[in-house]
């Protein structure tokens, strides 16, 4: 690898690590009026399409705090398996944002994420600026991109289209498609979807039963052990 590069990516990651650490403790500090929490245990931990723990179970929890201008900051995690030479076994994701309505039936979340795998032998850590638009609360358009996607020199552009579907009071479904484009991928990046149904149990647990599809790209790109499709069962709640 480039030395020059790596210099670089490891400053700007920094940079970009720091802004996120003051946006966190600024939104903590002033005007915060809301602190929300929640965890879950799932059969596979499933991102963007492909497996992030090998098909195996992955333990999940985060918090989030609000002030009342719409800025938020949040942080979460989860144990991960990745190839063996990286050593990974945990992600952090650090949030700093701003949610807002545009109108009476529109709302928009733009915010900056930054992924960290603090146990990683290799460098791994990345940072996304990402956008959703939501109508009526229940449809809804998400834009991600980055500079240095999948912790890589590449440019990637995530996009997803996605539908939420009430049918009971305890009953709902979930529906996206999504694609991601990736400056070096075979065929320029890849496409996935997912189906969830979604059970609210006693509160403030809910049990999601997704099925996971990907493309022939996806495989390419990530392996068959990574991409295609598969089952994802999880047990989350929330506070």
């Amino acid at each position: 690898m480039n030395t020059t590069h790596t210099l670089r990516r490891a400053r700007r990651c920094s940079f970009l690590f720091s802004t996120l650490l003051l946006g966190i403790t600024a939104t903590a500090s002033v005007g915060a009026q809301q602190l929300s929490g929640s965890a879950a245990l799932t059969s596979d931990y499933v991102w963007r399409g492909s497996t992030q723990s090998q098909g195996d179970a992955a333990v999940q929890a985060g918090f989030r705090v609000a002030g009342d201008n719409g800025l938020y900051a949040a942080v979460s995690g989860s144990s991960v398996e990745f190839a063996p030479q990286t050593h990974a076994s945990s992600e952090l994701d650090f949030i700093v944002g701003w949610t807002g309505a545009l109108g009476a039936e529109l709302a928009l979340d733009a915010n900056l994420l930054h992924y960290r795998y603090p146990a990683t032998t290799v460098d791994l850590n990345w940072t996304e600026l990402n956008t959703t638009l939501t109508w009526k609360n229940n449809y809804w358009l998400s834009l991600g991109w980055s500079p240095q996607a999948l912790g890589t020199h590449q440019d990637g552009l995530y996009s997803q289209l996605g539908a939420r579907l009430p049918l009971t009071d305890t009953l709902r479904m979930e529906a996206l498609a999504g694609y991601y484009r990736l400056q070096d991928a075979p065929g320029g990046g890849y496409a996935h979807g997912q189906l969830s149904a979604i059970w609210a149990l006693a509160a403030p647990l809910e049990l999601r039963l997704s099925a996971h599809t990907t493309d022939q790209h996806a495989r390419e790109l990530l392996g068959d052990d990574y991409a295609g499709s598969r089952w994802e069962v999880a047990l989350q709640g929330s506070f």
